[in-house]
C-alpha cells in the first residue's frame, strides 16, 4: 500500500515538525514494514501554472509546431514553442521558465527555435519526473488555479510516498482510511474518517433490480445508478496525481473515481455501462459450460466455485475479481451503474488464483473489507462524478444486506500482560481495544469485546491480545530469555538408538538417510503381495512429490535406491544402513481442530494424538560386493 504524506496529512493532524524518519518509525511501531520511501526528484527554479491565451500554428517544418502565448502571472505573457497538441486556448498548464532546472539536470533557458524565441517550456509529466506519460503535456483543466501559482506544491514535487507492506490479516490497512486510523491512535492525535460523511437524501425507486442467490458468499450487495455523465470529462489533476502516486494508471473519469474511492475507503467498486445491461442483476454461482470474457480480453471457462454477477444475457462479471468486457465503460458511456459489495474472502482468493487474475480489488477482498461502507462508497463516488462529470443520480441505492450480527469475544483483561510479560492495566487494555475501533463492555477483568466491522480477522482472544500489544508497542516487551532448565541426559530409547548406529558404523556400514516418502511403484518393485500390511500407507494431502505421496511403511525402498545410486556411480563394494521411523497405515479417526482461546483438555489432546499414525523405529542394512577387500 502506497501512502502519500500529503494525502495522509489531510486525514491525520500530524505533529508539527514531524520528519520523514519519525513517520517511518511510527509505521514500524504499528507493525508495518516500510518497503521504500519514495522522494520526489529535485526541481528548482521558477515552475508555475500558466494559462494558454493564444496558439499560433507554425508551418513549413517536418512536424506540427505551435507558438503559444502563456499567461504566467507576469505583466506580459510568455511566448513558448511547443510540439504537443493535446491542449487548447484557455487550458491551464505547467510552465518551466528560464532558470528552472528539471529532473535529470535539465536546465531551462530562453532560446531561439523554429524561428521564434521560446521563453521556457510547457511540461509533460515525464519531464517533471512524476510519471511516464510523454504523449502530451500536462493539462490541469481550465479552472481551479491562478496563473503564476507555484506549481511544485500542487504537483506533489515536495511530497513523500511511503510504500508499506501489509500482512494478509490486515486488509483494513489497504486504504488511507485504515492507515490514518492506526497512525492517529499511536500518535495520540485527532483524525478525520473519510467514511464519516452524511448520505444524500436520495428520492425515488431504485433504478435496477438485484437478487443475491448465494448470501453465504455475498452478504451485502449495493448499487447506484447515474446518468447524463459527460464521457469527455477529464479526471481532475489532483485525483490523477494521487492515483499515480499510489501506482494506479488513470483511465477515464468513471474508472478513476472508483479506483480513488478504493484507495481512500478500502472498498473496491465496479462501474457498468447501463446501456449494455439486460434485465435484473443476479449474484450466483456459475453453472457447467458457462464462459466469460473479462476486461483483459481473455475468454475464461468458469467452474461451479466461481461467483458471478449476471444479467439476462449471462455472466457480466467475475465477482470481486474482474468485470466483464460486455459491460465495460467506454468512450461514449453516459449512463453508469456503480456496484459495491462485501464478498466472502476465501472464495475470492480461490477465484484469483484459479484464473490467475491478481488485481488491486482482489487483494483487498481476499484480505477482508468493511461491509459497513458499501453505500458510503457509492455516495462518495457518485458525488465525485456529479462534481466533475456533470452526472445525475437516479433513484435510491439498491442495498441487499443479509449480514449476521458481529460476534462478541470474551477477554480476560490480564491476559495481554501475562502473554507479553508487561504489566498492562485494565485501562490500558481497554484504551488499546477502543483505539482500534472495538466496543468494550463488562465489569472488572471480564471484558466483552465487539470487534469493529473492518476487522474481520479479530475472532479469538489471542487476536485481541496481539492488538493490545501492537498498540502499546512491541518495543515495550522486555528482551529477557527464560532460564534454561538443567538437562536430564539422554533417555533409554535415545541411548539404544545411538548405540545401534555406533555399532553399525564400527562394523563398517555407512549411514544413508533417505526420503521418508514412497509411492506405489516403489512398493511394487519390492514384490509385496496385495494384502501386505506395508501397502496400507498414509497419504499426505499436499505431498512434496506426486510420485511419492505416502509416508513410508518400510525403510527398504529408500535404502535400496541409495544402494542403486552408488552402483551406478561405480562403487561396487557398498554397505549402507538407516535407522528411523516408519508409519504403518490403517483406518484412523480424523483429528479435531482445537481452538486457540484456551489449552485443549485431556480428551481433545488424546483425540489429536490418536489420529497420529504409529511411528515405530526400524533399522535396515543393505550390502553388495566384497565384504573384505581382495587380497
Amino acid at each position: 500500500m502506497k501512502v502519500p504524506v500529503s494525502w495522509l496529512s489531510e486525514l491525520v493532524d500530524l505533529p508539527a515538525g514531524m520528519t520523514v524518519e519519525q513517520l517511518d518509525d511510527a509505521f514500524v511501531r504499528l507493525g508495518f514494514e516500510v518497503e521504500e520511501i519514495v522522494r520526489p526528484p529535485a526541481t528548482t527554479g521558477p515552475l508555475v501554472v500558466g494559462r494558454v491565451l493564444e496558439i499560433e500554428e507554425l508551418t513549413g517544418f517536418k512536424k506540427p509546431i505551435r507558438y503559444c502565448q502563456v499567461d504566467v502571472g507576469a505583466a506580459d505573457p510568455q511566448g513558448i514553442v511547443c510540439g504537443a497538441r493535446n491542449f487548447a486556448v484557455g487550458d491551464l498548464v505547467v510552465a518551466a521558465l528560464p532558470g528552472a532546472v528539471l529532473p535529470g539536470d535539465f536546465a531551462i533557458a530562453a532560446r531561439k527555435t523554429y524561428d521564434r524565441v521560446s521563453d521556457g517550456m510547457i511540461c509533460s509529466v515525464r519531464e517533471l519526473g512524476i510519471g511516464e506519460d510523454h504523449a502530451g503535456i500536462l493539462v490541469l483543466g481550465q479552472h481551479g488555479y491562478e496563473p503564476g501559482t507555484p506549481a511544485a506544491g500542487l504537483l506533489g514535487l515536495d511530497d513523500v510516498v511511503f510504500d508499506l507492506e501489509v500482512t494478509p490479516d490486515r486488509g483494513y490497512a489497504m486504504s488511507m482510511r485504515g492507515i490514518a486510523r492506526d497512525l492517529a491512535a499511536t500518535l495520540g492525535v485527532p483524525w478525520r474518517d473519510p467514511a464519516d460523511l452524511p448520505l444524500p437524501e436520495w428520492a425515488g425507486a431504485p433504478a435496477w433490480e438485484v437478487a443475491v442467490a448465494d448470501p453465504d458468499r455475498c452478504d451485502r450487495f449495493s448499487m447506484l445508478a447515474l446518468e447524463d455523465l459527460d464521457p469527455a470529462a477529464p479526471s481532475p489533476w489532483a485525483l490523477r496525481q494521487r492515483l499515480t502516486q499510489c501506482g494506479v494508471r488513470s483511465i477515464s473519469l468513471a474508472v478513476d473515481v472508483t479506483n480513488y474511492v478504493m484507495l481512500e475507503l478500502g472498498q473496491p467498486m465496479h462501474a457498468f455501462d447501463r446501456d449494455t445491461l439486460r434485465g435484473p442483476i443476479t449474484v450466483r454461482r456459475a453453472t457447467a459450460g458457462e464462459r466469460l470474457t473479462t476486461l483483459d480480453g481473455a475468454d475464461r471457462a468458469l467452474t461451479a466455485d466461481d461467483l458471478l454477477i449476471t444479467d439476462e444475457s449471462g455472466p457480466i462479471g467475475l465477482a470481486g475479481v474482474m468485470g466483464g468486457a460486455s459491460t465495460e465503460i467506454g468512450d461514449g458511456t453516459r449512463r453508469v451503474l456503480l456496484e459495491a459489495a462485501h464478498w466472502e474472502q476465501t472464495g475470492i482468493s480461490r477465484g484469483v488464483r484459479r484464473h490467475r487474475l491478481p488485481s488491486e480489488a482482489g487483494k483487498r477482498f481476499e484480505r477482508g473489507t468493511d461491509p459497513e461502507v458499501t453505500v458510503v462508497a457509492l455516495a462518495r463516488a457518485a458525488g465525485l462524478l456529479v462534481e466533475h462529470g456533470g452526472a445525475r443520480v437516479v433513484g435510491t441505492p439498491v442495498d441487499v444486506d443479509t449480514r449476521a450480527p458481529r460476534p462478541v469475544v470474551d477477554l480476560d483483561a490480564g491476559r495481554p500482560g501475562r502473554i507479553a510479560g508487561v504489566d498492562y492495566t485494565r485501562g490500558q487494555v481497554v484504551e488499546a481495544l477502543e483505539a482500534i475501533g472495538a466496543v468494550v463492555e463488562g465489569d472488572g477483568d471480564a471484558l466483552r469485546v465487539t470487534p469493529p466491522s473492518w476487522r474481520g480477522d479479530l475472532t479469538e482472544p489471542a487476536d485481541l491480545v496481539e492488538e493490545v500489544v501492537r498498540f502499546r508497542g512491541f518495543d515495550e516487551i522486555p528482551s529477557i530469555l527464560p532460564t534454561a532448565p538443567p538437562g536430564g541426559g539422554l533417555s533409554d530409547r535415545q541411548r539404544r538408538r545411538r548405540s545401534v548406529g555406533r555399532a553399525l558404523a564400527d562394523a563398517g556400514y555407512v549411514e544413508a538417510p533417505a526420503f521418508p516418502f514412497v509411492g506405489t511403484p516403489q512398493l511394487d518393485a519390492l514384490g509385496l503381495p496385495e494384502d501386505d500390511e506395508r501397502r496400507r500407507v498414509t497419504t499426505v494431502r499436499n505431498p512434496l512429490s506426486e510420485e511419492a505421496p505416502a509416508l513410508r511403511t518400510t525403510l527398504l525402498p529408500g535404502l535400496l535406491a541409495s544402494l542403486a545410486r552408488n552402483l551406478a556411480r561405480g562403487q561396487r563394494d557398498v554397505a549402507l544402513f538407516e535407522h528411523g521411523v516408519v508409519f504403518p497405515g490403517g483406518e484412523r479417526a480424523p483429528a479435531p481442530l482445537p481452538g486457540v482461546d484456551r489449552r485443549p483438555d485431556d480428551a481433545t489432546l488424546a483425540a489429536v494424538l490418536g489420529a497420529v499414525p504409529e511411528q515405530p523405529w526400524h533399522v535396515a542394512v543393505a550390502l553388495t560386493g566384497q565384504r573384505e577387500p581382495r587380497g
